[in-house]
């Protein structure tokens, strides 16, 4: 073999490793599909608890959250609460890249096995909030079990949706 050969064939490893490793993937992916390896590990299960919120920016920058049937202010999330809020900024992106307003609600389940799950049925996005560690997760879990305030929310007081 000449150098300039070598030298050939060497500048193409790469190339040839890349294209190696994706074939490798795209098989073991298929594989995995075909065979039922693929599975979730989590098993669907009903939820033990529900609620369907609503999420709407305040003028003064806090998220009033809802319960959708009745319309009952469930709590006011004030500053501190960048996870709730970056966390339904990205379900107000979906909807409005749908064209889907704020008025469909957000379902909140929480599972027997200690998974907390947000749903927007509207557009099909799921976020399971475990994957964010126990303080975020904790900020949805206490909507699930807290008392609603005996008032309603004010149209007037609110600025848009979430």
């Amino acid at each position: 073999m000449t150098q300039t050969s070598l030298k050939s064939l060497l500048d193409r490893a790469p190339l040839f490793l890349g294209v190696l490793v994706v074939s490798a993937s795209l098989t073991l992916a298929v594989y995995g599909r075909l065979t039922g390896m693929a599975k979730p590990l989590v098993a669907a299960s009903p939820p033990t608890a529900e609620r369907n919120l609503r999420f709407a920016d305040r003028a003064d920058g806090a998220v009033v959250i809802t319960l959708a049937d009745s319309g009952q202010v469930l709590d006011v999330a004030t500053g501190q609460n960048g996870f709730l809020r970056g966390t339904m900024r990205g379900f107000a992106r979906r909807r409005k890249e749908s064209g889907i307003g704020s008025m469909p609600p957000i379902r909140l389940s929480g599972y027997a096995d200690g998974r907390l799950v947000l749903f927007d049925p509207s557009t099909g996005r799921q976020v399971d909030l475990e994957a964010f560690g126990s303080l975020n997760e904790a900020v949805f879990a206490r909507l699930l079990t807290m008392a609603p305030e005996s008032r309603t929310a004010s149209a007037g007081t609110q600025r848009g949706g979430i």
